[in-house]
């Protein structure tokens, strides 16, 4: 092939090659063409001429949904099971998947003594009996575990007169407070409201999980005004003062805090 000017057909330049070099550079050509096309075809225009292209994309969101689907219904059974345990706890339920440790132990050999017929030595009982007259036999909040709550400003649920004082030593972990017939109860921070129901000895019985394992506990009540999963914001009225229940002597309301599983004197927390 000779390239020549076209006014003077003088010869600018000339390219030598044969049906063999023409048959290869073509195929090469083809190759090229063809790996390009199917390369586009798969990502870009795909969606326009890949008939399975929808299909596919269909199938991914589906599986998609399905996990996220799963993910919500094992979250939602165990908020269920978490609220029933809840529930029996309060209740005094026991009996549910209670594993008796004396019928566990009916099998072996060699029976265990008791501990109540456990004979201590006269320096353990009297040590036991100083330490259990000390402060140190309860649980105190100058922990600094508690630091945190301490910092925190908590609402006020009820503004009334305390009948009765938080006592660990008399089972009563909580403090009463008699207020108004018909006086609101509010919660004292944002949380998730995880029980409320009846029960027999605390009546009208609403509970608030708050964040950093802070559980509120609102008992005697009149009227509910929250149901179980629902939000509510510090200060935000959730039920009503009553006299349900049959450990109550009058109207008023029966408020405990718990963290991590541990009661604690509302006082050192809240004003009321």
């Amino acid at each position: 092939m000779v390239i020549r000017n076209e006014d003077n057909l003088e010869e600018k330049s000339s390219f030598g090659f044969t049906y063999a070099k023409l048959l290869v550079f073509s195929i090469i050509v083809f190759i090229l063409v063809f790996v390009g096309s199917l390369f586009l075809a798969q990502t870009l225009l795909a969606k326009w001429f890949d008939p399975g292209y929808e299909q596919r994309e269909t199938n991914k969101k589906l599986d998609l949904l399905a996990q996220r689907f799963d993910s919500l219904a094992m979250e939602e059974e165990n908020k269920d099971q978490f609220i029933q345990n809840f529930k029996r706890v309060f209740n005094g339920d026991t009996a549910s998947n209670f594993i008796d440790p004396a019928a566990a132990l009916k099998g072996q050999d060699k029976p265990i003594k008791p501990v109540s017929s456990m004979k201590l030595a006269p320096v353990d009982s009297q040590f036991r009996k100083e330490f259990e007259q000390s402060e140190l036999s309860l649980i105190t909040l100058t922990s600094s575990k508690y630091r945190e709550l301490r910092e925190t400003f908590f609402f006020s649920p009820l503004t009334g007169v305390i009948s009765d004082r938080y006592d660990v030593k008399k089972g009563h972990y909580g403090v009463d407070i008699v207020a108004k017939t018909n006086e609101p109860v509010k919660s004292i921070a944002d949380g998730t409201v995880i029980m409320a129901s009846w029960t027999q000895d605390a009546g009208y019985v609403i509970a608030i999980q708050h964040r950093g394992n802070l559980i509120s506990v609102f008992k005697h009540n009149a009227e509910l005004l929250k149901k179980v999963g629902s939000f509510v914001n510090a200060g935000e009225i959730i039920s009503i003062v009553g006299n349900s229940g049959e450990m109550t002597d009058g109207p008023h309301l029966h408020f405990e805090l718990w963290y991590n599983g541990n009661s604690l004197n509302p006082e050192e927390f809240v004003t009321f």
